[in-house]
């Protein structure tokens, strides 16, 4: 479980193709704290440390991707230079300073357009229409891992969403969406209290 409150940019260093992709992450994450095992978010994507830098080396973890997790992810995501936002599992009795995001991909979105306005940075992503509904107003959305609050929602004839989101600039430099270029795919993952919420509201509707 995160919270999508990123604590490092993590780069792409190597990539190797085998059953699934195993790819190399360098980190600043202390590694000594950091077990064979352990979650780590990566743009969204939980992810399983299964090898690590020895001690003295330059900082970086392995993390193997499953062929089912490259397809439902952004395309470019899994490319060596890439920049990845990185959050580790979050440990009882820690502060929640976003909301409960889980590390699995609902949907990939497009940045539709990119403003500076105020000194922060306006971005509209456009949602596919399978989680839409999902997308509310002033409610919590995870993009490429970051916890955000969506501004405004504004409904589409084909069925999908564009919805526009406020980074400050503090998010805007520590986290990689200041990468982020008009047309590029992004992760998201929907909050989890509005999946159930939908759940309820189908079960009790069926009943």
């Amino acid at each position: 479980m995160f919270t999508g409150i990123i604590t490092d940019i993590g780069t792409i260093r190597a990539i190797e193709r085998r059953d699934d992709t195993r790819v190399e992450i360098a980190t600043s994450y202390d590694l000594a704290g950091l077990d064979f095992g352990a979650s780590i978010a990566c743009s969204g994507v939980c992810l399983t440390v299964v090898d690590k830098a020895a001690p003295g080396e330059p900082g970086w973890f392995a993390a193997d991707v499953s062929d089912e997790t490259v397809r439902r992810t952004a395309p470019g995501q899994w490319l060596a230079g890439r920049r990845l936002n990185l959050e580790r599992a979050m440990k009882l009795g820690d502060e929640l300073g976003g909301h409960i995001v889980t590390g699995h991909v609902d949907g990939i979105g497009m940045i539709d357009s990119i403003a500076v306005i105020g000194g922060s940075h306006h971005l509209s992503v456009i949602a596919p229409p399978e989680i839409a509904p999902f997308v509310a107003t002033k409610g919590s959305i995870t993009v490429d891992g970051v916890s955000l609050t969506v501004n405004a929602v504004h409904d589409r004839s084909d069925g999908s969403t564009a919805f526009d989101l406020n980074i400050i600039p503090h998010t805007w430099g520590v986290t990689a969406l200041g990468d982020v270029v008009l047309g590029q795919e992004v992760n998201l993952e929907i909050d989890v209290l509005a999946r159930y919420l939908a759940r309820m509201k189908d079960y009790v509707a069926a009943r």
